[in-house]
């Protein structure tokens, strides 16, 4: 492989990027960026009195193979001291809460959580997940993820625990979102085992092999439940974008549009608003929507099933309150639709990571989270609703919910448009179909970020490397 062209320069662009530079059989990359950052949603605002706000993800978690995956990345890039972890048994891993009937409510945890009667629940827990074992498999190869939970555990907790889970991670809607795309883990447990009780237990199947590096063991030592970094988790698409100039062998591109890519003798010519760039292969990291604008005509079924994969644009509203305003500490709270439809939920960033805090004087940072599937519903088109209208409505939730009765001192609007791809009931066949597709026809074209197999910030990471794996042979 002479040259490889990475499509867009957020953290999957960039972690495909990474995992080239390490193989000597690769002469150049060429990283091409529509915008004038680098790191895509990781997104950090670092305040000249010491205070830090997230806009985008705020903690990652270390577990399983795709979490170890990230911080072996991170021991390499020497991110180890700039680490803050959150263990489980900290206060933020220990308390979340759900907004419901008005009223704000602990999840259960623990054992004697599972054993009582926790409002807004009308049993106990355990009671679902032990006659869950009983339930017979389902005969579809997806289904929702309402359904499902609704099959297996009941459908008060479909309504309010998981409808609001998925509010929280996909900004979704669990009546249409896949179970088998979305949660790949619950549908292999009862795939596997006949039951997500089991499958828990006793493991769902084999999944992909990655050794821990000294982090991810620390992790494991020390029982992480996420973690973030001292200047906020810019700084890893930050050290990325140096690692690869310091290379020698990456050329990084800011403000460079991909316009149209075509077929050409010795793989592909790219063009750009003010050049061409050509390359033996193209890894995409690209949103689905934008590649398929960019595809020649030859390429009409593969356009058609990009076009077909739907985001949602989302408002992330920063707040930061003089002195110490939280009711109740923990991690933040969610809200399933059925109590609003434009608020998703509120994070309490100065519970999980105090450090962020502007360094003289007590103060509270908060995240409200808004709109998600219901956005064009609740607020209008993105294009045409206001700063001004977001941050009334993220006050006014945090007052409501809260009962925080002084005004912000600071606040931050941005709003994300497309920023989370859903994955409906059938993505899977989406998927399988776009990469029979480019098999069949033989194109230099791979596939990665968060279209397609994941939306965490690992699995988009992860993406980035099977794609470098599979194309140059494994041990990148």
């Amino acid at each position: 492989m002479r040259t490889i062209a990475v499509l867009g320069g957020g953290i999957g662009g960039l972690a495909a990027s990474y995992y080239l530079c390490k193989s000597p059989q690769v002469a150049k990359v060429v990283v091409l960026e529509s915008s004038s950052r680098f790191g895509g949603w990781l997104w950090t605002t670092r305040r000249s009195d010491g205070a830090v706000f997230e806009h985008g993800p705020r903690g990652i978690r270390p577990a399983g193979a795709v979490g170890r995956n990230t911080l072996n990345m991170m021991d390499d890039l020497g991110l180890g001291g700039e680490i803050l972890p959150v263990t489980y048994s900290h206060v933020a891993s220990q308390n979340r809460y759900l907004y419901v009937n008005k009223q704000l409510h602990r999840m259960p945890s623990g054992i004697s959580g599972l054993l009582r009667t926790i409002p807004p629940f009308s049993r106990p827990l355990l009671l679902s997940v032990a006659t869950e074992i009983l339930v017979k498999k389902g005969k579809e190869d997806d289904e929702t993820i309402h359904s499902f939970i609704t099959r297996r555990l009941g459908k008060e907790l479909a309504d309010i625990a998981v409808d609001s889970l998925c509010r929280g991670v996909f900004a979704g809607d669990c009546r249409k979102l896949s179970v088998r795309s979305c949660f790949p883990l619950f549908y292999n447990a009862e795939q596997r085992r006949g039951s997500l009780t089991l499958g828990m237990l006793l493991g769902s199947g084999p999944g992909p092999v990655v050794p821990p590096g000294p982090l991810a063991q620390r992790s494991i030592k020390e029982s992480w439940a996420q973690w973030s970094l001292r200047r906020g988790l810019e700084s890893l698409p930050e050290s990325i974008t140096e690692y690869l100039q310091q290379s020698g062998k990456v050329q990084i591109h800011r403000d460079a549009a991909v316009t149209h890519i075509s077929p050409s003798a010795c793989g592909w010519k790219i063009n750009l608003k003010d050049g061409v760039v050509s390359a033996d292969h193209i890894i995409s990291a690209l949103p689905a929507k934008a590649l398929s604008a960019a595809l020649p005509s030859s390429c009409q079924p593969l356009i058609q099933q990009l076009q077909d994969i739907t985001s949602v644009t989302v408002a992330v509203v920063n707040l930061e309150y003089e002195g110490s305003i939280l009711p109740v500490t923990g991690f933040g709270h969610l809200l399933p639709s059925s109590e609003d439809h434009g608020v998703l939920g509120v994070v309490y960033d100065s519970v999980p990571f105090p450090q962020h805090n502007r360094p003289d004087g007590q103060t509270t940072r908060l995240t409200v989270m808004m709109g998600g599937a219901w956005f064009q519903e609740v607020f209008g088109d993105p294009d045409a609703v206001t700063e001004e209208h977001l941050l009334a409505r993220a006050t006014e939730a945090v007052q409501h919910h809260l009962g925080v009765t002084t005004s912000p001192s600071w606040s931050c609007v941005a709003l994300h448009r497309d920023c989370i791809p859903q994955y409906y009931q059938g993505h899977f066949r989406k998927v399988e179909s776009m990469c029979n597709f480019i098999k069949e026809k033989n194109l230099s074209l791979s596939l990665i970020g968060s279209s397609y197999g994941g939306v965490s910030v690992n699995d988009v990471i992860f993406s980035g490397r099977k794609a470098v794996e599979e194309l140059l042979g494994a041990g990148v």
